[in-house]
């Protein structure tokens, strides 16, 4: 199927959905892509294929990353404790936490958002201002002082505050603050020339506002709906070709060493059945093979979706301004090019 027949089938569902967003698709060397919708609504300025998304939880495999660097370097482990990582209090925080439970979700750490309890992130900012967080440290009064939720090495349990701790970590051992670290080492070096830890008011040209639809069918931004400036768990911006810049420098080992790239990318933890999760997302098994890799992210206004299939080295990325239709619009991208 070439460019065009995507075009077309991308246009019809877009008429269905109403997607606001940009698609951006990999396959034996030649590149699909599209964009609809506005960056910015009230201006009528248009989505294009180079406009910046922000991907909300589709970059903590950035952090993940970061601390494979830092282990390859000999400056960390996975087995390294919390505490002897960081010199900051956690007093009700068990002493056995280590970096490899906090990459895999098992650590059992009490989160600042816990996805299984609450299901409107605005609402962590009604009694904190959210102009207020712009480092990861800022993030720390909301779960420092909480209890344990599970024990150590337990089930998988989604987890944000574990990635702001992972965040912490690469600053305490690098130096840097974590989105200094991250745009130096991972984005400068994949050629993700476009993307960037942006502050919400202080956006740079060429990137989109995000939208939340009322229950009246009008539309506001999503500035006072997530934190001003994103971190360690989440609130890159990104373009979606960049993205897939991303998963050809990742799979071409410029981030990495082989070795320590299949560490990050091998299953670690069963989530359901075929689903596993590795130090870098989500990964789909079929009959005990790697079937593709997952990252997804999504905040008020934030909806994003992207894959890559090893076997083939298919990348397909899908970033949208909307609360959601991400989801859908990668489905369909599956169905034409896998």
């Amino acid at each position: 199927m070439n460019d065009m027949d995507i075009g077309i089938k991308m246009k019809m569902l877009q008429e269905e959905t109403n997607f606001s967003g940009v698609y951006c698709a990999n396959k034996g060397g030649c590149e699909f892509s599209g964009s609809f919708g506005f960056a910015n609504r009230s201006g009528r300025i248009k989505n294009e294929t180079k406009t910046k998304f922000g991907i909300a939880s589709g970059c903590k495999i950035f952090t993940s990353i970061a601390i494979c660097q830092l282990v390859e370097q000999g400056l960390l482990s996975f087995q390294s404790k919390l505490h002897e990582c960081l010199d900051l209090e956690f007093p009700l925080i068990s002493g056995e936490v280590n970096i490899h439970q906090l990459l895999t979700h098992t650590s059992g750490v009490p989160d600042y958002f816990d996805e299984e309890e609450m299901d409107d992130y605005e609402e962590l900012w009604k009694d904190m201002p959210v102009y207020a967080i712009r480092t990861l440290s800022d993030f720390l009064p909301l779960f420092q002082d909480k209890d344990m939720v599970e024990q150590p090495g337990g089930a998988f349990y989604y987890n944000n505050a574990g990635y702001i701790l992972l965040g912490l970590i690469v600053e305490k051992v690098s130096g840097l603050m974590f989105t200094d670290y991250v745009e130096k080492n991972i984005f400068k070096k994949a050629g993700m020339e476009a993307s960037g830890y942006f502050e919400m008011d202080k956006l740079p040209e060429n990137t989109a506002i995000g939208y939340i639809e009322e229950s009246d069918g009008s539309y506001r931004t999503n500035v006072f709906s997530v934190p001003a400036k994103g971190g360690a768990d989440g609130g890159a911006f990104v373009t979606a070709e960049d993205m897939v810049t991303f998963w050809y420098a990742l799979f071409q080992y410029q981030l990495l060493s082989k070795e320590m790239t299949e560490k990050l990318l091998k299953p670690q933890i069963e989530v359901d059945e075929d689903l596993f999760y590795s130090y870098g997302g989500y990964v789909d098994m079929e009959q005990n093979k790697v079937k593709k890799h997952i990252l997804m992210g999504y905040d008020p206004g934030v909806n994003f979706r992207s894959v890559y299939y090893p076997e083939k080295s298919i990348s397909i990325v899908v970033c949208s301004n909307e609360s959601d239709g991400a989801f859908e619009v990668l489905k369909d991208l599956e169905r034409l090019l896998i």
